[in-house]
């Protein structure tokens, strides 16, 4: 989900949110709650929200961090330590690092449900297979 301008070519809200697969209200919602690297979205003439790619592909790396799920508080803190500019370079590294361990707890829980799951996967197979599907429900099985 890399996202690569191709100009630096100000995008509303609409290409925002196809180009980002969040809705409109999404975006708006992002903009209200601050986890936006810009203090304020630019508007164009008529008021209409203008978002510069470096906004665009902020925005990528929010829905992953929310994805992977960092509650919205964090991501606002990020954002805000990233509108603060350089000098908090080891909070942004912390607050990552936190975050990744808190992934690999969920992607160590997630390895043993496959597990599991593949087990059951293995223990129907081999019942349809060989024609003994027939009350295979067991806590042995």
């Amino acid at each position: 989900m890399e996202f690569v301008a191709d100009s630096d070519e100000e995008l509303g809200i609409g290409e925002v949110a196809r180009r980002t697969g969040l809705s409109v209200h999404a975006l708006r919602f992002y903009e209200r709650e601050g986890l936006l690297i810009s203090p304020h979205v630019a508007r164009g003439t008529g008021g209409h929200r203008r978002y510069s790619p470096q906004e665009v592909y902020w925005l990528r790396i929010c829905i992953k961090l929310r994805a992977s799920g960092m509650p919205l508080a964090k991501i606002r803190r990020f954002a805000e330590l990233v509108r603060e500019g350089p000098g908090n370079e080891e909070q942004r590294l912390e607050l990552l690092r936190e975050h990744r361990r808190h992934v690999l707890e969920q992607l160590a829980e997630l390895e043993d449900c496959l597990h599991i799951i593949n087990r059951k996967v293995g223990v129907y197979e081999q019942h349809l297979a060989e024609g003994t599907a027939e009350g295979v429900w067991s806590a042995k099985a």
